[in-house]
């Protein structure tokens, strides 16, 4: 094993030297599946767009809408138009201005554009309009809760109009730091916006961004200063770490999940006796040791989960409890479907962790009578897979969003943009919407209540744990304060010589 972490280390370390003496190196898990916010899916993308693009709203570590791009917003009576109102005197990175016209161009391009992402999250949206050079108004086919979150994120980020076109390799964004170049599955480089509104609080001239699936060389970097801060220790390395006078963890509670997405109408992978028959997916769930993967690869800090809310969500429903391991249950199940063995494969992405998961399945399954391959890859390769619906299983997870909406809707309601499991049930697609327009929070909660009990039963995802997020930085990094949505801010931070 050392021989294999050698060369990626020493390529690592001599690529990380710099003529930069203010810059924050940061080591991420993932490559990103492309720079256009409308396009991307994921969430390393989410963490490079917090210092590259800014969107109309932010989300503060108390999880609620603050002011960004947008200074003020208000609503009209019956909640069915969004008035907002930008800061004067912003501009894009090529020096255009950041006005209405230009926001109405960014969403219109987020609504129509084919391959578009952010659709199913601004579904509610008839129209935009352009009321002044800085005001806008945003009116809805129907009242939608949800909107206003979605907007602190992808959807809500404004790119210039005139750099659309390049968005996807050279992104033309609005953010306290410009894109400058890309290595794929290497290293982003990002520099200061000296434009930007608030450019006092941010402290670099330069960002890079390295591309370090395996945990170990992410950490060995960060102790070498090849890193000034890594994102997703691995949990057995956190009593490591906090002996280490020169390292700092810096761990929050996560409003995200990760979980076993099963294929069971997305394409011929939904065809075999995993997609087609639930009780084989119920199988599956009572051969999976949720608390031993939490005991085993999480060092206890792997919440075991059973649904996408966690427990700091008002919605999680106290009524759900996780699944108890139960291989005689597994096997009985499994005869009665009359598959007492059933063969698949299972793709995720090549990093330390999820080897680990994959491989505790697959010995897990094989005592309930599964017989499960395993299929390492590239992240992004993984995304396309699961978007084509070429894979019977993928292991992947959500970063989570405060609103429930974002984290339930997109992926379980039917044909939307990220349900890669291809799952269609008619009474859960019509409580999601109905739960996206509900303002009442009793009527909303039940509306998400009554879709998981018939997605418990289905189970086109099998959620596995909660995930925390624990960022490392090296005892010189000041100001760092981490997000529940596992974000990295920049702004404040500084860094000693």
């Amino acid at each position: 094993m050392r021989l294999i972490f050698a060369l990626p280390l020493i390529s690592v370390l001599l690529a990380g030297t710099s003529a930069f003496a203010n810059e924050m190196k940061i080591g991420l898990q993932d490559d990103l599946d492309g720079l256009d916010p409308v396009k991307s899916r994921t969430f390393v993308g989410e963490v490079v767009f917090k210092s590259l693009c800014d969107s109309l709203v932010s989300v503060g570590a108390d999880l609620k809408a603050q002011p960004a791009l947008a200074s003020r917003w208000s609503w009209n009576g019956d909640n069915t138009e969004l008035t907002m109102t930008l800061f004067p005197n912003m501009t894009f990175h090529d020096g255009s201005q950041i006005n209405a016209q230009a926001v109405k161009a960014n969403l219109d391009r987020s609504i129509t554009q084919p391959d578009s992402m952010r659709k199913s999250e601004l579904q509610s949206i008839d129209s935009v309009s352009v009321v002044d050079d800085l005001t806008f108004k945003i009116k809805l086919k129907r009242p939608d809760p949800t909107l206003l979150p979605q907007l602190s994120n992808r959807a809500g980020m404004m790119m210039s109009p005139a750099r659309f076109d390049s968005a996807v390799t050279a992104p033309v964004c609005s953010g306290p730091y410009r894109f400058v170049s890309r290595q794929q599955n290497y290293s982003i480089t990002l520099e200061k916006f000296q434009n930007y509104r608030d450019a006092a609080d941010y402290h670099f001239d330069k960002v890079t961004f390295m591309i370090m699936p395996d945990t170990t060389v992410r950490l060995a970097n960060l102790r070498s200063g090849g890193l000034d801060m890594l994102e997703r220790l691995a949990p057995s390395d956190i009593a490591s770490v906090k002996s280490d006078p020169n390292l700092q963890l810096a761990a929050v509670t996560s409003v995200g999940y990760q979980g076993l997405t099963i294929n069971v109408g997305n394409g011929s992978g939904g065809k075999s006796p995993l997609g087609k028959d639930k009780r084989v997916r119920q199988a599956l769930q009572l051969a999976i040791d949720k608390d031993a993967i939490n005991q085993v690869v999480g060092a206890g800090t792997f919440e075991p989960a059973q649904q996408p809310f966690t427990s700091i969500s008002p919605f999680h429903d106290t009524a759900i409890k996780v699944s108890e391991h139960n291989v005689d249950k597994a096997k009985a199940l499994l005869a009665e479907a009359g598959t007492p063995k059933v063969s698949f494969e299972l793709i995720y992405a090549n990093s330390t962790t999820s080897d680990q998961i994959a491989q505790m399945m697959q010995a897990m399954g094989a005592e309930a009578g599964f017989d499960i391959k395993l299929h390492a890859v590239e992240f992004t390769t993984m995304l396309t897979q699961a978007q084509s619906g070429d894979f019977d299983a993928v292991l992947t997870g959500w970063s989570g969003r405060y609103d429930p909406d974002g984290n339930i809707h997109q992926f379980l309601a039917c044909k939307n943009s990220l349900n890669y499991a291809g799952y269609c049930n008619s009474q859960v697609t019509s409580d999601l919407d109905k739960a996206k327009v509900e303002g009442n929070f009793d009527a909303r909660k039940k509306l998400y209540d009554d879709a998981q009990n018939i997605i418990q039963d289905d189970l086109p995802i099998i959620y596995l744990y909660h995930q925390p997020w624990p960022f490392v930085l090296s005892r010189k990094v000041h100001g760092f304060q981490p997000l529940p949505t596992g974000l990295i801010s920049l702004k404040g931070v500084t860094k000693d010589d």
